[in-house]
């Protein structure tokens, strides 16, 4: 039997026309089935359910987490998950990297690459992941890995999940279809997904070869920021997350399912698709999130405020205030303040910070250099700040109000030191100068002359 079928919104939880497809909320606990009656009604785990379905529970967080961070989601589903279960064998895991992942010593210094190009072979999501840096270690649940994808094929009865961290995808080129065992997400330049650890999903192609990032969350899941005195309103709005509604496939037919687990990636053939899920309830899920829906905030009289003003997304630690990962975008805004250097200033600092760019011109980088695709890392207590031109043109520059148009950057900033993985510092992609770049900042110091 071979048939892929959509889901059809309950009476009670119809989607929104604005939102078809999807159900809007962070961190809700939702409902959705594609068959009707197919989910339970007050309890969870009925003696028989509905459609000859299977009842499955997929934990977030262990049983006895405070419930303010107790995640979880019940799946009635065709096969449960020990029914997509054959024999492992270990498979060639390419230039993914985990952490713990000491492979070359890279100079302190701060480093940017040029775009990575596709590969001229064909290369499904799993294959065409290239590690840049990893930080902390997976085993003890904290850190992150910072990837790039390439992808150029459709993953064609393949199935993965990730049982080392959640996935946080940031499309810069293409987009992609992340067909889930919860529903259908689609998602492109300027969006973002984030798929749970231990989700099943397989990646497609929807026009053409797509690359982007990916941050791997090894630690506490994403989460919204604290917005302290900002109030109720303002950054990332919890009505614009967006989760699938249910979506099944009954399909029959020699498949591949990988598991990545432990730093290592395992395969087995199964005879059906896993992604079989004909309802399901909770609020342990996958989601999209669009950054131009992101309110920026800012200084609106002088100085430059720090960046975790721009903060989307959050992975805490057990440390408050200090992130294990901040997803961080640089948006389309307003700048305003008087009498003020505007773009980020010089700075070190205790955090490790991984960028890229999505589209347009970062402002602390105008000389060229950062494009779209590409990266940069300035690492825990290395200094960094604006170029040359990006310096000369902010103290110059006559400060009426100006407004930065057509850009998109991001970062993942983490409280760990990010070792450069051997596929990044062998890159021709790497920019052999970029760490000298401070040193042609001219010396301005007179003593005669106070402003």
């Amino acid at each position: 039997m071979d048939t892929t079928t959509p889901a059809i919104p309950r009476e009670s939880r119809s989607s929104s026309a604005l939102h078809e497809g999807y159900m809007s909320g962070f961190g809700n606990g939702f409902e959705t089935e594609a068959l009707p009656g197919a989910l339970p009604i007050g309890r969870n785990s009925p003696q028989r359910c509905a459609y000859g379905l299977y009842a499955e529970q997929l934990s977030g967080s262990p049983f006895t987490a405070p419930r303010t961070t107790n995640e979880r989601s019940w799946l009635y589903r065709i096969r449960p998950t020990v029914a997509h279960w054959k024999r492992f064998e270990k498979a060639d895991i390419g230039l993914w990297k985990t952490a713990p992942a000491r492979e070359i010593d890279m100079p302190i210094a701060p480093h940017r690459w040029d775009p990575i190009p596709l590969p001229e072979e064909r290369s499904s999501f799993i294959e065409g992941i290239r590690t840049i840096t990893t930080a902390g270690d997976a085993g003890t649940q904290a850190g992150m890995g910072a990837h790039i994808y390439l992808v150029t094929r459709s993953m064609v009865d393949e199935y993965f999940y990730n049982a080392d961290g959640e996935l946080l995808f940031v499309p810069e080129q293409g987009r992609l279809r992340l067909w889930t065992e919860f529903g259908i997400i689609d998602i492109g330049p300027g969006e973002i997904a984030v798929i749970p650890r231990g989700v099943k999903l397989r990646v497609e192609l929807l026009d053409g070869p797509a690359r982007g990032y990916l941050c791997e969350n090894y630690g506490g899941a994403f989460t919204l920021p604290e917005r302290g005195p900002i109030g109720a309103n303002c950054m990332a709005n919890p009505r614009d997350f967006l989760t699938p509604v249910a979506a099944y496939e009954d399909r029959d037919a020699p498949s591949k399912m990988f598991v990545k687990w432990g730093g290592n990636l395992w395969v087995a053939n199964i005879d059906h698709s896993p992604l079989d899920v004909v309802a399901w309830h909770g609020n342990y899920a996958p989601y999209k999130y669009d950054l131009r829906t992101y309110s920026p905030v800012g200084p609106i009289l002088f100085d430059h405020a720090d960046p975790s003003i721009f903060t989307v997304l959050t992975s805490p630690s057990e440390t408050p205030g200090t992130a294990n990962i901040d997803f961080v975008i640089f948006p389309e805004r307003w700048l305003v303040a008087e009498n003020t250097f505007r773009p980020p200033w010089y700075h070190m600092n205790v955090m490790s910070e991984f960028m890229g760019l999505i589209f347009g011109q970062y402002d602390a980088k105008t000389g060229g250099g950062f494009v779209p695709g590409g990266i940069s890392l300035h690492n825990t207590m290395l200094p960094h700040g604006p170029d040359v031109s990006a310096f000369e043109k902010a103290s110059s520059v006559e400060l009426k109000p100006h407004k930065l148009e057509g850009t998109l950057a991001f970062m993942f900033e983490t409280r760990f030191p990010q070792q450069v993985s051997a596929f990044a510092a062998e890159s021709q992609s790497l920019q052999k100068d970029y760490d000298l770049y401070g040193v042609t900042l001219k010396k301005l110091f007179d003593p005669t002359r106070r402003k």
